[in-house]
């Protein structure tokens, strides 16, 4: 048998032993690449048990605010409008704002083209569902990927700590939005850099710009590699920031909403990228989380950053690259969400990344001094005290690497398990599946198609967005929006929300109006939630309103042609209601 193999080596041009060489060589590289992909399928199992867990424990798309229900709501439109040779379709529902249909920017192409196929399942939910929880396990595979591409011990033990990052980040992962996405594609970015296959950074640049606006995450990056490669190797590498700024232009100039995606992206740049206070009131999202509540929260994040503080060394040393560019990265996100808690997805997992990566030369250390046998040349050991010193050492590293492994697996499994219930008892919570969706049905048979509708809080619109997406409302997605378009519009409309305005009927009615001349059209209808009671009692006690339609969800409420009494207290719709007139003159 060697002789034959002997001879196939020869044929092959290789002597017996280089073959036998080149086929150990390829056997070990088989087993490494099985046991990879072993280490990878155990992870993917566990991002997705986990994942679905989270995001079934609802009925609704997840989770916090409706924006899903905006985003799933314009995939679907996408198609349909691209299936009728109308692409892209014209955006309705907010023409008093910046969005109005003239002006309407899709920051997010990309992420709801790639929504479009969970948009064709029967239940509409569950496929927006389906579509969520893939992206947010797509999310933090790439980051499990990453760490075991590059050989980071015990990725499976990182990857428990990354599930445990965060309580934010768990939340926030499963909405419905392109931030899962974004890691993702953070993740390509990272890895390109890392690997110096620079022009491949244009591309990813352009498609990361279609898709997201934390495209500026990757110029981050580009700029801070770049940062390495000049304090490490002392020269300056200008390609990886030259491409990924080229790649992101080329994304906002071959854009179907050229020019206005860059009139959008400097109003996000001005109202939000600041350090004081907001002019109106926005998104929970976009202010700070106090001291304790981002330490409690963020607790196995803040410990990962600290540890990888404490083992970084050598920043000038090429084999601490990869290393310093996660200090760098992860720092900056640290500080962003200290600033901004909608960044909660982004520095957990990136903090964990950083540890490992700092840690692993320690790591390599303390397995290698342990497993260390007797020296040869110790005079009094002989050859089999030096393997059976060898044999022991290495029985006694195993059971230390077995303990220590172990104990770090149960401390970071306790908050992932804490953090994974809360987060699950924080979905459940939420609103239903089928919340707004007997007022907006209401609305859809009783009021005119393309008359506006006074909704009483910004936020409920995407949900009023998927129930009837071709109805002007008067804000939604972001307040600034309107306080962009028309500040005196938006302070007529905070004050009316908050119960502020004694006759908020007469200025519904004539300032909240679409087109001009005979197409005008004023809101008579307003639609409200049972949280704005200020609004709901002032409004029916100006004499302005008449309920015509209540559930547990919501009310609406038309607004009188002239001022009268006020409609009897407790008395369920439909059953001795006022009319447009006025009440009926029987007792």
């Amino acid at each position: 048998m060697e002789n034959v193999e002997g001879v196939r080596a020869m044929a092959g041009g290789e002597s017996p032993a280089a073959g036998g060489e080149t086929r150990a060589r390829a056997g070990r590289l088989a087993s490494i690449l099985k046991g990879r992909w072993t280490v990878l399928a155990a992870g993917a199992l566990m991002i997705g048990a986990a994942f679905w867990y989270l995001q079934f424990s609802t009925a609704a798309i997840c989770c916090g605010d409706y924006d899903a229900y905006y985003h799933f709501r314009w995939s679907r439109m996408l198609l349909d409008s691209a299936l009728a040779g109308q692409f892209p379709p014209s955006f309705n529902a907010l023409p008093l704002t910046t969005l109005n249909p003239r002006d309407y920017v899709d920051h997010h192409f990309l992420f709801h083209v790639l929504q479009i196929p969970f948009t064709l399942f029967d239940d509409f939910q569950t496929g927006a569902k389906v579509g969520t929880w893939l992206f947010a396990c797509l999310a933090v595979f790439a980051c499990y990927w990453l760490l075991v591409r590059y050989r980071i011990s015990y990725p499976l033990v990182w990857l428990v700590a990354i599930l445990g990052s965060s309580a934010p980040f768990l939340y926030r992962i499963h909405m419905g939005k392109a931030m899962s996405v974004s890691i993702v594609l953070l993740i390509v970015g990272i890895h390109l850099l890392f690997r110096r296959k620079y022009r491949w950074l244009l591309p990813l640049a352009f498609v990361f710009a279609l898709t997201y606006d934390m495209f500026a995450l990757l110029v981050a990056a580009s700029v801070f590699w770049a940062g390495v490669i000049l304090w490490s190797e002392r020269r300056l590498e200008w390609k990886p920031v030259a491409l990924v700024a080229a790649g992101a232009l080329l994304g906002f100039v071959i854009n179907p909403y050229f020019p206005h995606n860059f009139q959008l992206l400097y109003q996000h740049l001005v109202i939000k990228v600041t350090p004081k206070d907001f002019t109106t009131a926005v998104g929970s999202e976009w202010y700070p989380y106090s001291t304790w509540e981002f330490l409690g929260n963020c607790g196995t994040a803040v410990v990962a950053m600290v540890a990888g503080y404490l083992a970084f060394r050598d920043a000038a040393s090429r084999d601490r690259q990869r290393a310093f560019f996660l200090l760098l990265f992860s720092t900056l996100l640290l500080l962003v969400q200290m600033r901004w808690r909608r960044f909660a997805e982004y520095f957990p997992p990136f903090a964990i990344l950083f540890a490992a990566f700092a840690l692993e030369p320690l790591i390599a250390q303390v397995r290698a001094r342990l497993a260390r046998p007797v020296q040869e040349n110790d005079a009094a050991a002989t050859p089999s005290d030096v393997r059976a010193s060898a044999e022991a050492r290495m029985e006694n590293a195993r059971a230390w690497e077995f303990v220590l492994v172990g104990t770090a697996l149960i401390l970071l499994a306790a908050p992932a398990v804490w953090y994974a219930r809360v987060t699950s008892q924080d979905i459940a919570g939420m609103g239903g599946p089928d919340r707004y969706r007997g007022g907006m049905e209401w609305i859809s048979k009783n009021v005119p198609a393309g008359e506006p509708v006074f909704n009483s809080d910004w936020d409920d619109f995407p949900k009023l967005f998927f129930y009837d997406p071709q109805r002007p409302f008067i804000a939604g997605l972001d307040p600034t929006y309107l306080l962009d378009r028309d500040p005196e519009l938006m302070r007529h409309y905070e004050r009316i929300g908050r119960g502020e305005e004694e006759n908020p009927g007469p200025i519904i009615r004539e300032k909240f109006c679409v087109g001009e001349g005979e197409a005008r059209r004023c809101a008579r209808y307003v639609i409200t939630d049972h949280e704005h009671e200020p609004f709901y009692n002032n409004a029916l006690d100006s004499g302005w309103f008449d309920e015509v339609y209540a559930d547990d969800d919501c009310a609406i409420l038309r607004v009188r042609d002239e001022q009268g009494p006020p409609p009897p207290d407790n008395v369920p719709p439909g059953e001795d209601q006022p009319t447009e007139d006025g009440p009926d003159s029987g007792e």
